[in-house]
């Protein structure tokens, strides 16, 4: 990759001042994601990146389960695919996604980080590089710390980042880790953050 590929950010997909949304979730998460996806729609002008923590060695049911539940959408990532807005790319089992400066998106086996793949770290911190302030993250319920480098970077890049609170977690421990990195800047209960991402996509902040 060209130095200049590297710097380089994707082409905005529309006049909203973001283009992507990187949400991770682990223990809890597939109820957790039906109900920020659920309410969105489907022309919303973003793509949508999510690592699930999921068992490595059976075929995943999350994209069928999930289309069922949202406009948007919603499709396995496969390597070398470009980014779409209004679509949902769910890394598979056993295979870290990232995402490129020419908003394309790699899949890889490299090693595992916080003992999982796919790793919310390694998400975070490609979107943050690659879609610098034009990225939104968001940690949902789960059992580890896996993203609290990825949500630095997202923060350090000047994008925004939102936990869900105690309360509606199924599992405290990934958004307390995101929180405690004081990069969060926002902590929302579970049914607030659908409207939550819907501001921030069309006007650029909570309204």
């Amino acid at each position: 990759m060209s130095k200049n590929k590297q710097h380089k950010t994707p082409e905005p997909f529309s006049e909203a001042p973001f283009d992507i949304l990187a949400i991770a979730a682990s223990a809890g998460g597939l109820n957790a994601l039906s109900a920020v996806l659920s309410p969105l729609k489907g022309d919303l002008p973003v793509a949508i990146v999510v690592v699930q923590h999921l068992a490595p060695n059976h075929r995943s049911q999350m994209a069928e389960i999930l289309s069922r539940r949202t406009a948007l959408q919603v499709k396995q990532a496969a390597d070398g695919e470009y980014l779409k807005p209004g679509t949902v790319y769910l890394a598979p089992p056993d295979w870290h996604l990232q995402v490129n400066p020419d908003g394309s998106l790699t899949l890889s086996q490299s090693e595992k980080v916080h003992f999982v793949r796919p790793s919310a770290e390694v998400l975070f911190e490609s979107v943050a590089n690659s879609y610098k302030n034009r990225a939104i993250a968001v940690v949902l319920t789960g059992s580890n710390g896996d993203g609290t480098q990825g949500v630095r970077a997202i923060k350090n890049m000047g994008g925004v980042v939102i936990a869900q609170n105690k309360e509606t977690s199924q599992v405290f421990g990934m958004p307390a880790a995101a929180i405690e990195t004081g990069c969060v800047d926002f902590v929302l209960p579970l049914e607030e953050i659908p409207g939550a991402l819907t501001d921030l996509v069309f006007q650029g902040s909570l309204v």
